[in-house]
């Protein structure tokens, strides 16, 4: 129901409408109920039909049951997300170390911690932006960190992950100026960009995650119908078991790679000095021995 009976709901959804908002009577609802004031609600009406997404202009986004704060040129989490979501909670142990990689607004973490017996939570992003937001978003419930990829995470977490959530950028490069304007010129091009064939992101994370699940983790990302096969050879070829999973209702594809007890002993191992190795004793080390005195 309008909460300025001098505007009426039926003209900002003409307004909407003629700005090609497609959904114009659900989003005037949700205007009229975030304005305080006649004024505030005509700013808000002129952002959205300017082209500003939705969630930028109310300053939050419904998310898998749960309202997150999305600011200015924060990537906005998707609906069809919500299954990467929804698969992760089933395959999460009991008391789950959780990293959330290219967290953005780090919606998908803290949904995560509340759907399962999560008993840490680490996110982290690239843009200063997201990474604001989602500290705000996250709040008591984990630790959020800036940089790229793992490169920020603490090196006690390796070895340790059970459920890694990326939800890399998967759209080639070539057809991010095909992406509606809404995310093409308000959201992060790093957030959209994955390169080429749209996996560049999520190669370098798959050949990463061994070193930082536990025996049995497994890395969740998603990506397009027509790249899934590619997408199951880059997690085959990076020692993950592959399984895809899809949503009709949603339209989504997720792939999860699965580390497996043998994998994880391969890494380990790979990861420690030759030296240190069973059956690899050091013999004396000839230049460590003392040198001769000079002479005179």
């Amino acid at each position: 129901m309008p909460v300025h009976p001098l505007t009426s709901l039926s003209s900002t959804v003409l307004a909407l409408r003629r700005a090609g908002c497609v959904f114009a009577e659900d989003e005037a609802r949700l205007l009229h109920e975030a304005a305080a004031s006649a004024g505030e609600l005509s700013s808000l009406v002129e952002r959205r039909a300017a082209g500003l997404p939705l969630e930028h202009v109310l300053g939050w986004a419904d998310f898998h049951g749960r309202r997150f704060a999305v600011d200015t040129g924060v990537f906005v989490p998707r609906r069809r997300t919500e299954f990467l979501v929804a698969r992760a909670a089933a395959l999460a142990p009991r008391r789950a170390v959780v990293v959330d990689l290219c967290c953005g607004s780090g919606a998908l973490g803290v949904a995560l911690a509340a759907a399962a017996d999560t008993a840490e939570l680490h996110a982290c992003d690239v843009e200063p932006a997201a990474v604001r937001c989602a500290r705000r978003n996250v709040g008591d419930l984990g630790h959020v960190y800036e940089g790229d990829l793992f490169a920020p995470l603490p090196a006690t977490l390796r070895g340790r992950v059970d459920v890694l959530l990326a939800n890399v950028p998967y759209v080639p490069t070539d057809d991010v100026e095909l992406l509606p304007a809404e995310a093409r010129v308000h959201e992060p091009r790093v957030a959209l960009d994955g390169g080429g064939d749209g996996l560049d992101v999520m190669r370098r994370v798959a050949a990463e995650a061994p070193q930082w699940l536990a025996p049995g983790g497994s890395l969740l990302v998603e990506a397009s119908e027509r790249q899934r096969d590619t997408a199951v050879e880059v997690l085959h070829a990076a020692g993950l078991s592959p399984r895809v999973l899809v949503s009709e209702e949603l339209y989504a594809t997720v792939l999860v790679g699965t580390i497996q007890v043998a994998a994880v002993a391969a890494v380990a191992e790979a990861t420690v000095p030759a030296a240190e190795q069973p059956g690899n004793s050091p013999g004396p080390d000839p230049a460590a021995a003392p040198n001769p005195p000079a002479q005179d």
